[in-house]
């Protein structure tokens, strides 16, 4: 198989991103392109949406909390009391 090559100017945090990719996979920069790009091909190909491709991952590694969303505000109450009443029981409190 004949291969070409074929530059393409990156911004500093894709290329950043890339090189981290690279380490953590343990695969070189071309292979992870190479096989970036074949996936995008197919993904056009077969007119897929950004939504379909990662429909698989979105819930996978979830917290098994159903409503963190409804109830973050709630949450971030009972966080900043209980700060306050550690701070006032250490002495930590305002005069």
């Amino acid at each position: 198989m004949n291969n070409s090559i074929t530059t393409a100017r990156l911004p500093p945090d894709t290329r950043n991103k890339l090189l981290a990719l690279s380490r953590i996979k343990g695969r070189t920069k071309s292979d992870i392109i190479k096989e970036s790009i074949e996936m995008y091909y197919t993904q056009e190909e077969n007119g897929i949406d950004s939504f379909t491709v990662g429909e698989s991952y979105f819930g996978k590694y979830g917290s098994g909390e159903n409503d963190r969303a409804t109830t973050y505000k709630e949450r971030i109450k009972k966080k900043i009391s209980g700060k306050m009443q550690a701070d006032n029981a250490a002495g930590c409190g305002k005069p």
